[in-house]
């Protein structure tokens, strides 16, 4: 860029994490403009958010990245406990959930570091045209009526029609409007998170080595030698980052000497606590991902949140941006993801303080948007709101047909007559027999896999594409 250049996109996207990436992905494939501006000069390059739920693992597979994700991850394993250097037992943290037609990705979340999710992230945005500019941090910014007006460390200047803030917890955006953010401490301990090398530990088990100075646990991270290190300090004392300090800990709680740990490839530490912004819009801004909500890290809620929250976001930037939809269809994403994450939130809190167990609430394919505003009717099984089941249709798959940036409308044992559809925008399948997790009826999909009409019949459906924008000219 030159210096004091003046750069038009539609979208300009803050934050190159899970969020951000995830964002500029959905935006490129649905041919949306997007500059995504990261101030560090590389990805993150820890493992953090390691775990992807099964709803998440959907919502790549629409975005064209779950076959490289599942090669690259690997099952969370069973937790071996030891106590004075001996297996004292196991424990399986997830609980007995299995895939069916319907969820296909059901069970255990799939283990992978996050660097290495945002690397195929990236790498897909790439092959779609699109990239991030490393090293740039948003400086400044104003908004009109018509755009907004951003400024950036390397002295360009952009123009976009909305900006999303996926700039993370301490968000300089959400910051900059003034947005509060509130929460509260989950754990008053500190915590520190490192991925480490230990050849002596074996990668079959998640190791968890309790003490009364806090626990101790290292996670085998799949295909790798890498494992990621987690331990609690009770007494408030800030975790030693360094290779010295890892070392003296694991000596010191499990029967591991200190030289067992061969090299630190990263380190940090925290405080669990929440946070919640109240509000997740501020005219032609957004703010997704944990820019708009904090999660404690038990559970693996914080990083699938905010991946769905792109997903939802995008697909109503590109109705708006590129199809003519009400600008009004924006004021749903607050609508549907602030509730969302009120209740992840808590969810994780409760999963932190061991009065709820990971399973199937943790999995988040039972969230929906049943009393949001996009959310109209109900036909068989399934209300306006449910996710979409999978299962199969003619020689594919349900998800097969969802896949991509269209409206689905499935006939489900029902030959009832169908108004105009624009065939652009809205791809009509029909299935002669009836489908146990859908019933019968017609159910139209939305392009972030969500129900958004139902019915036995198309009454309602015509006034329903209207508000969207979807009837034929």
């Amino acid at each position: 860029m030159e210096l004091n250049s003046v750069k038009e996109t539609e979208v300009l996207i803050v934050g190159a994490g899970p969020t951000g990436l995830a964002l500029a992905v959905d935006l490129a494939r649905r041919g949306v403009r997007n500059l995504v501006v990261e101030k560090a000069d590389g990805l993150f390059p820890g493992s953090r958010g390691k775990g992807i739920q099964p709803r998440t693992l959907e919502v790549l597979d629409d975005l064209g990245v779950v076959a490289e994700i599942l090669a690259a991850g690997g099952p969370a394993p069973r937790q071996m406990f030891w106590q004075d250097g001996q297996r004292v037992g196991e424990k399986d943290m997830f609980g007995a959930v299995e895939a069916t037609e319907a969820e296909p990705y059901a069970g255990r979340p799939v283990i992978i570091p996050q660097w290495r999710t945002q690397q195929i992230l990236l790498d897909r945005l790439r092959e779609l045209g699109g990239d991030v500019a490393f090293g740039t941090a948003l400086t400044g910014f104003a908004q009109d009526a018509d755009a907004v007006t951003a400024t950036l460390s390397d002295g360009t200047t952009v123009r976009a029609a909305h900006l999303v803030a996926a700039d993370g917890g301490r968000s300089t955006v959400r910051a900059a409007l003034s947005i509060p953010m509130t929460g509260e401490s989950v754990d008053p301990s500190s915590m520190l998170v490192a991925d480490v090398r230990v050849p002596a530990l074996d990668r079959d088990n998640w190791h968890v080595f309790p003490a009364d100075a806090g626990f101790l646990a290292i996670c085998p991270l799949p295909h790798l030698d890498d494992f990621q290190l987690v331990a609690q300090f009770p007494d408030g004392a800030r975790p030693d980052l360094s290779l010295a300090g890892v070392r003296q800990l694991v000596a010191e709680r499990s029967h591991l000497s200190a030289d067992d740990v061969t090299e630190l490839l990263w380190s940090s530490d925290f405080r669990p606590r929440t946070g919640l912004a109240d509000r997740f819009r501020e005219g032609r801004v957004f703010l997704a991902g944990d820019a708009a909500h904090v999660h404690s890290p038990a559970g693996g809620q914080g990083l699938n949140t905010s991946i769905q929250d792109a997903y939802n976001l995008g697909w109503k930037l590109a109705r708006v941006l590129k199809d003519g939809a009400p600008a009004a269809l924006l004021d749903t994403y607050e609508a549907e993801r602030r509730p969302n994450a009120v209740e992840m939130l808590g969810l994780s809190t409760r999963v932190h303080r061991g009065e709820q167990k990971r399973g199937a609430a943790t999995q988040q394919l039972g969230i929906g948007y049943r009393e949001g505003p996009l959310s109209q009717g109900g036909a068989g099984a399934l209300q306006a709101g449910d996710r979409a089941p999978d299962g199969p249709l003619g020689e594919g798959r349900i998800f097969d047909a969802l896949r991509g940036p269209h409206f689905t409308l499935l006939a489900v044992a029902t030959d009832a007559e169908l108004p105009p559809l624009e065939p652009e925008f809205i791809h009509v399948h029909r299935t002669p027999e009836p489908y146990e997790p859908y019933g019968k009826g017609l159910f139209l999909v939305r392009p972030d896999g969500y129900i958004g009409w139902a019915g036995e019949d198309p009454t309602g459906l015509g006034a329903y594409l209207d508000r969207l924008g979807l009837t034929r000219c």
